[in-house]
């Protein structure tokens, strides 16, 4: 008898390598390092997930997405983190980011 196999659709997206600095005067993308990592600075402290949710919530902004689209994969408790964005392909995901570097 033939093995069953369950086949599951996956999700298209892209993710990106992000590090936080929590505090900042304003929510702002800062740089693009070498390695491609994006410098961040978030207003809010780094308590209670606050710094987190506003960043989830300023790259939604950011890359025009819904939040939902958005999950911090790595590093949610850490100031290197990596943001799974769904349904974006990386190069328009940082278009769109170095549209906004200040």
């Amino acid at each position: 008898m033939p093995r069953k196999y369950h086949l599951h659709n996956g999700q298209r997206g892209s993710a990106l390598a992000v590090r936080v600095t929590p505090r900042s005067s304003r929510n702002q993308i800062v740089a693009v390092l070498n390695d491609g990592t994006i410098k961040v600075h978030i207003a809010a402290p780094p308590v209670d997930e606050e710094a987190n949710k506003e960043l989830v919530n300023f790259l939604a902004d950011v890359l025009g997405v819904p939040k939902s689209r958005l999950e911090i994969v790595a590093g949610a408790s850490g100031r290197d983190k990596l943001i799974s964005v769904l349904d974006m392909d990386v190069q328009t995901a940082h278009q769109r980011i170095l549209a906004h570097l200040d």
